[in-house]
């Protein structure tokens, strides 16, 4: 697996073409999982492990690897199934990404392939499996099911990130004009959406929510029916990247395509934050770019933001 990210350039050719790359891999058993070539920095053998005092069981130590120092956490246990044993761990693999501005691995059994797959083929997981699963979309490759975990969730459960907006912030969004009007929220994993409604609400905006961008895009045409504008019914649209059935970058692709939504201002806020560059942004035509989570930093780019209004 090294060399995973030699083709990086030829994977921001499918940036707006509602396409992905998967790396498939395995935890316990057959059953296959995926995770975007995107989020993921190298793939290597499982190093030798430093254990931490006092972390949580799920978090099988530390492994100092090209000049930092990553917590390994076993992504098995992390969904509520039995880890790897220890005595496995020398022939196990782990996948190094960068989520929320952080460096983590993750402790899997084995690693496949990576697939060239298209957002439309990428399903959210089936209604009746309850809200306490960890996944945010299905798919099938060669027949067989590949489940996307949410790693977010994950993420929140291990190393819970400060959703609070500070009370500063709060004081200087209570100066502001009152009645703005909403912001669309677009995002598959639960998880994030109440973060950031979370964060919206303590400044005083009112939030509606989409769990991908096909909802949202139908949700902006349904609103624009009448010949009005996007904008005169919404401040902005936050949406993340990482989405099933339609993907951010082909939201706003989409978006900006449209007479009726084109002037509505887009938020990419994703948790590809090591990857991710202005280019990609300019490329799809968002308004701006950020990483996920600060709740300050959010806080205070919306207020920015619908104070220009």
């Amino acid at each position: 697996m090294a060399g995973v990210l030699d083709s990086v350039n030829q994977r921001t050719q499918l940036v707006g073409q509602n396409r992905l790359e998967l790396l498939l891999f395995r935890l316990r058993g057959r059953q296959m999982y995926g995770i975007n070539v995107f989020k993921v920095k190298e793939v290597l053998q499982c190093p030798r492990l430093s254990s931490i005092p006092n972390s949580r069981s799920m978090v099988r130590g530390v492994a100092h690897i090209r000049g930092e120092t990553i917590p390994i956490i076993d992504l098995a246990m992390s969904i509520r199934m039995p880890g790897i044993p220890q005595e496995e761990l020398a022939t196990s693999f782990v996948i190094i990404t960068e989520y929320n501005r952080k460096t983590q691995g993750f402790l899997v059994a084995g690693v496949d392939r990576i697939v060239n797959m298209n957002w439309e083929d990428m399903l959210p997981p089936p209604k009746g499996a309850g809200t306490e699963i960890y996944l945010t979309a299905v798919t099938k490759v060669d027949d067989k099911l590949v489940e996307i975990i949410d790693v977010e969730k994950i993420l929140a459960e291990v190393s819970p990130l400060k959703d609070d907006v500070s009370e500063d912030v709060r004081v200087r969004s209570l100066q502001r004009v009152s009645g703005h009007l909403p912001v669309l929220v677009v995002d598959d994993s639960s998880v994030a959406r109440r973060q950031i409604e979370r964060c919206l609400t303590a400044i005083g905006m009112e939030v509606i929510t989409r769990d991908d961008g096909k909802q949202a895009l139908d949700y902006l045409k349904q609103i624009t029916a009448d010949g009005s504008k996007a904008s005169d019914h919404l401040s902005l649209m936050i949406s993340d990247v990482e989405m099933p059935e339609m993907d951010g970058y082909t939201l706003v692709t989409r978006c900006k395509s449209d007479p009726a939504i084109r002037d509505i201002f887009i938020m990419l806020h994703t948790s590809l934050s090591g990857v991710f560059n202005t280019a990609m942004v300019q490329k799809v035509g968002a308004d701006v770019f950020m990483a996920k989570f600060s709740a300050d930093e959010l806080a205070e780019k919306v207020m920015e933001i619908i104070d220009r209004e």
